[in-house]
């Protein structure tokens, strides 16, 4: 997840497509290899880092803070700092990143069909 230089022709494309289209907008909010892991174990409630490393061992500590950072920039996920020793701080998806769960639901159940019609092929 690096940056994209501003004035590249990838970040212009990106750009006209994102205005363009509006689904192209929504799948660049939720796009990332780890995003939808994260949102899994957001949807059941609040979670601190530490947890959520715990359940996705496979993700560096840096990716995971650059998809909580990329869904809190994308008003996905709430991030909550407490002002305590040793600070703690607590994610938790928003309004807009609950209301995701129909859409996943659907996602999952064409995935299921997609892969029942490979198998017949």
């Amino acid at each position: 997840m690096s940056k994209i230089k501003g004035t590249s022709t990838h970040n212009e494309n990106k750009q006209h497509l994102i205005s363009e289209c509006i689904e192209v907008y929504a799948a660049s909010l939720i796009g990332g290899q780890w995003t939808l892991h994260i949102w899994f174990y957001l949807i059941s409630g609040k979670k601190r880092f530490g947890e959520l490393k715990k359940q996705l061992p496979n993700v560096t500590e840096r990716m995971l803070t650059l998809h909580l950072r990329k869904m809190e920039k994308n008003n996905l996920v709430k991030r909550t700092v407490y002002p305590e020793v040793p600070l703690r701080v607590e994610y938790e998806l928003t309004k807009s990143g609950k209301a995701l769960k129909v859409l996943f639901k659907h996602l999952a159940k064409w995935g299921e069909q997609h892969k029942e019609f490979e198998r017949n092929l």
